[in-house]
């Protein structure tokens, strides 16, 4: 159990900037191409205002933004915090290598802000996406979780997704007990129906994980960089923590889960904020 959600908003968002819609307004096309994705205006407000919300509704105190190194937005709409007095939120900043141009990836960012903030170490604390709506549901349930090392294991029937979108996605594979034994990063659609789990269903990760910081911390330090995507990514920081040193569990939930990528998904965020907020 735990009070602390670290929210990963560090990313480039270079897909939602290439991406292209006419039916935006030009006030929007404008956030989309400048923004990072949880500033995005939905129904008057900041994507990331209703991912707050749900947070506070699961029973989150405490919350940590990881931003880029230009995040005086970030700071000016959430760090005063008038919004959500229930929270005590605080900044972690991704730093990019001088031999980059691109952050160094999720694993990067994660291990970046506990070492700004050293307290994390000591910890069990959740992270999730800024550019996902999860539910409180959701959160409750990772925030809740006895386990140290967890993550929330979407039943790959209940995303409202075409499949060539969900092919793009995590698939995560169990054994019996729900202890996870793989992530199949992008799987090829074909092979896709060999990672059932024991109820029969494909499982997916939308990223949404809690952790003991004394038993990770050291798996995110020492993350190789992925081979094809130059980054050091949460999954491989993950396997190599199962393999070496702690399992992790999942939690098997049936849910849609709205997603913030490209500039055709804001119209239909906008259609589920106003029917559910």
């Amino acid at each position: 159990m735990n009070e602390t959600l670290i929210i990963m908003a560090g990313g480039a968002s270079s897909r939602m900037k290439k991406s292209e819609s006419n039916l935006l307004s030009e006030k929007i096309q404008e956030q989309a191409n400048k923004r990072s994705k949880g500033l995005i205006e939905l129904g008057g407000k900041p994507f990331m205002d209703y991912l707050l919300l749900n947070a506070v509704g699961a029973g989150y105190k405490s919350i940590y933004i990881i931003t880029g190194e230009n995040s005086e937005l970030f700071r000016s709409l959430y760090q005063n915090n008038a919004q959500f007095p229930e929270l005590l939120i605080q900044f972690a900043t991704q730093y990019i290598p001088k031999e980059r141009e691109k952050p160094f990836g999720t694993a990067d960012a994660l291990y970046q802000c506990m070492v700004q903030f050293p307290a994390l170490k000591e910890l069990n604390f959740s992270v999730c996406n800024s550019d996902n709506l999860y539910s409180i549901a959701a959160l409750k349930a990772i925030r809740t979780v006895k386990s140290n090392n967890t993550c929330i294991a979407y039943e790959i029937d209940h995303l409202d997704y075409p499949k060539e979108r969900i092919s793009r996605f995590a698939v995560i594979k169990f054994d019996d007990e729900f202890r996870l034994q793989g992530i199949i990063e992008k799987p090829e659609a074909d092979k896709i129906n060999q990672y059932v789990d024991v109820e029969g269903k494909i499982r997916v990760s939308m990223n949404l994980f809690s952790f003991n910081g004394k038993i990770f911390f050291n798996h995110l330090k020492n993350c190789p960089v992925h081979p094809v995507r130059n980054e050091k990514e949460l999954p491989t920081a993950i396997m190599n923590m199962i393999n070496e040193t702690a399992p992790m569990l999942g939690i098997p939930f049936a849910e849609h889960v709205p997603d913030l990528t490209s500039k055709e998904d804001i119209l239909k965020l906008e259609e589920y904020i106003a029917k559910h907020f």
